[in-house]
């Protein structure tokens, strides 16, 4: 009986140690593409790589003016502050150097006073560690409110408490505040152009992939577990729709009291938000549809399954929308050439629009238990192909040839 406990146990390490060992091993494969992404090419990897060096930089000066020549008291409040204001954005390291100042300077002065007050260090600690960790939580400081509490620690710890100390302290976190927001606004101020472009290049990359998996696999057999997962990722367009936002947000914010913003090269202009809002509408029907195939397959589904001439159908119609997804990000990429993908886009969007016609013909052969499981995906796909129309009438023309004679 021990003997088996004792094997249990071991296997169970076993099996711990060998998930740390795959977690490891995926780690290190994925900082290694990262380092070689951040050699091989400009992005993202290459500006996490840009800002780390400048922040190491702008310490280091801060530094060397506090500590080395000047050799201030309270030196490290220089490179403290200084390498947290190396922020995304220009406008965001003056923001948030205020914002720290003010941090900062509450907790010292608070600190202090009640130090000089009490006499105690202790009694000091137990009045202003609750207001200042209040103020830290106060919105306005955002992030920087941790501040109050740790500069406070720091007076009180120390033991720099006098007018003096005080002083230096503020004007050294000061100087710190303006060589880290010199250094990103003077050296390679950030842009952030390149994650507006990767986000828009990934929707219709990732429309391609899934609906061109989705049409194999009808056309293959799938299961519920196989269409579960398509509507999973049917569902993280929704977040990368999530990132392009929080991408357009940043771009507008690089160019706000930016010096260097003109003197970037930031490539061609970027395509307007229209895009965003046509991937939007795109991305409802399909999670809706998805979700629809789940329900028609399992042990139990909620849905008639369908025949499979239907399916037949409807992968063609599916492979055919994911030829328009790929044309798309053609355009994106400006592999456009001479038009050429414009006009695979308008040849795709007619195969997937025949296609839909003989799928809604199918609706007149069922039973009523499965032409209410084909009517469902008859409606969410006719929606998909008329949210793949266009959102930009010059470059990407919606014609009126064969697909406008399938719709309605």
């Amino acid at each position: 009986m021990a003997g088996s406990e004792s094997e249990q146990q071991s296997r169970t390490r076993g099996a711990a140690l060998g998930r740390m060992w795959r977690w490891l091993s995926w780690e290190a494969s994925a900082i290694g593409r990262s380092a070689r992404r951040a050699i091989a090419s400009p992005g993202p990897e290459r500006d996490v790589v840009t800002q780390s060096l400048k922040a190491a930089g702008a310490a280091a000066a801060a530094w060397a003016l506090t500590g080395w020549w000047w050799q201030a008291p309270m030196a490290l409040m220089a490179p403290w502050t200084a390498v947290v204001l190396v922020q995304s954005t220009v406008y965001r390291s003056l923001r948030s150097g205020v914002q720290q100042l003010i941090v900062i300077a509450l907790g010292t002065v608070l600190a202090a006073g009640a130090a000089n007050l009490t006499g105690s260090t202790m009694t000091a600690m137990v009045l202003v560690l609750p207001v200042t960790v209040l103020l830290g939580n106060y919105a306005r400081f955002g992030e920087h409110g941790l501040y109050a509490p740790t500069t406070a620690l720091f007076v009180l710890a120390y033991g720099s408490h006098s007018g003096l100390d005080v002083l230096h302290r503020l004007f050294e976190s000061a100087i710190g505040a303006v060589i880290g927001i010199t250094v990103n606004a003077l050296i390679l101020p950030p842009v952030h152009l390149r994650s507006v472009r990767e986000s828009l290049r990934r929707l219709p990359s990732e429309g391609e992939e899934l609906l061109h998996t989705i049409a194999d696999g009808l056309r293959e057999g799938y299961g519920r577990q196989q269409a579960e997962a398509w509507h999973d990722r049917a569902r993280r367009v929704t977040a990368i729709l999530g990132d392009l936002r929080d991408a357009r947000l940043w771009t507008r914010e690089s160019y706000r009291l930016n010096p260097g913003s003109r003197l970037r090269r930031t490539g061609p202009a970027l395509p307007t938000t229209e895009w965003d809002q046509a991937w939007e509408r795109i991305a409802d029907p399909l999670v809706a549809l998805t979700r629809t195939l789940a329900s028609t397959v399992g042990e139990t589904p909620m849905l008639r399954p369908l025949p499979d001439p239907v399916l037949a159908h409807l992968s063609d119609l599916l492979r055919a929308a994911g030829d328009v997804c790929a044309a798309d990000r053609a355009v994106l990429e400006g592999r456009d050439g001479s038009g050429g993908a414009r006009e695979e886009r308008a040849l795709a969007l007619d195969s997937a629009w025949a296609a839909h016609g003989r799928l809604k013909r199918q609706l007149l052969e069922q039973d009523s238990e499965t032409a209410t499981s084909l009517g469902g995906l008859v409606a969410e796909s006719q929606q998909l192909l008329y949210e793949l129309a266009p959102v930009d009438g010059d470059a990407r023309a919606y014609g009126d040839g064969g697909g406008g004679q399938n719709r309605g």
